[in-house]
This record gives C-alpha cells, sequence and structure tokens, in this order.
C-alpha cells in the first residue's frame, strides 16, 4: 500500500510535464497573429531613399507588406507569386528587407526580380517586431486606414496568394 502512495507524486509530476509540454507545443493565436489590428506605427528608411509608413499605407488602397530577406531560402522560393500578386496589383505590393543589408537586398531583387513599389529597410528586425513578424517570409495586408486585414505567416503559395488577392479585391465600407 505505501508504495502505491509513493508513486502518485510520481504520477502527479509527469501528469503536469505533460500538460506544460502540450500547452508550450500547441499553437495558440497570440496577439501579433490577429487580424484587424493597427499596423505598426513607425517609420521606415527606404532602399531608394526617403523614408516609408504603413500605418496608414501609402495611397488610398488595400496594400501587401512582405517581409523578406537576401539569405532567405523560402522567399526565394515564394517569390514567383510576389511578381505575379505585382503584375495583377501594381503599386500595391511592398517589402520589408529583415536584418540584412541594402548591398544584399538590392542584389537579390536584381536577380529575382523586384516586384515591389518600393523597399523598406529593417536592418535591426525592430521592424518586422512590430508587425509581430515569426520569421520570413511573412506577408501582411493593410487596409487604406492601417488596419491588418491578414496575415500569411510563412511562403505564399497558390492557396494562400488567394486569399490575399481576395482581401486586396474586397470592398472596405
Amino acid at each position: 500500500m505505501k508504495r502505491w502512495l509513493a508513486a502518485i507524486p510520481v504520477a502527479l509530476l509527469v501528469l503536469f510535464a505533460g500538460l506544460a509540454l502540450s500547452q508550450l507545443l500547441s499553437p495558440k493565436k497570440g496577439e501579433f497573429e490577429r487580424v484587424s489590428r493597427a499596423a505598426p506605427d513607425r517609420q521606415f528608411a527606404a532602399l531608394d531613399g526617403g523614408d516609408i509608413a504603413f500605418a496608414p499605407p501609402p495611397g488610398d488602397e488595400t496594400i501587401i507588406v512582405n517581409l523578406f530577406a537576401s539569405w532567405c531560402a523560402p522567399c526565394e522560393a515564394e517569390h514567383p507569386q510576389l511578381m505575379a500578386l505585382s503584375e495583377r496589383f501594381p503599386g500595391r505590393v511592398y517589402g520589408v528587407l529583415y536584418k540584412d543589408t541594402a548591398e544584399n537586398g538590392a542584389e537579390f531583387l536584381q536577380r529575382m526580380g523586384n516586384p515591389f513599389t518600393r523597399v523598406a529597410e529593417d536592418p535591426d528586425g525592430q521592424g518586422g517586431l512590430d508587425f509581430g513578424l515569426t520569421g520570413v517570409p511573412e506577408t501582411f495586408v493593410i487596409s487604406s486606414d492601417g488596419e491588418i486585414l491578414l496575415h500569411v505567416a510563412g511562403p505564399l503559395g497558390p492557396d494562400n496568394v488567394k486569399e490575399v488577392s481576395g482581401a486586396l479585391d474586397a470592398p472596405r465600407n
């Protein structure tokens, strides 16, 4: 009987460890994954000179903001999708060069093609953190009033490009 009582603390420890591990590994929408929140209110230096902000976005239209880096293999993989979006929505696709140099970013865009209307620089990664970036590439659709309508974590593919296009085509009230 006493051996059984001695096993109770061990069983409880295993149970609580299992619960803690399941909480750590289960995906949950956090503050930065939510849509319908404001885009970061900050100025970025632009590759072409000057500054750029996305809250509110440039112009009076819903835009795409893609965070990418020259050292990012998934960024290369999604690049044809960005080129197609740029053709479909001219002047509405923007880039943020995340934790990279302007020289490497310019070489990447020259080699791959440049789908972006303008490219912001984020050399220290703080702008990406303000967006809620979990890792490049990530794409945000921002309404004309500066609200994040859609957040795509990871590379763009055919399915989420349809979702991005739908968000850009949807009428805003």
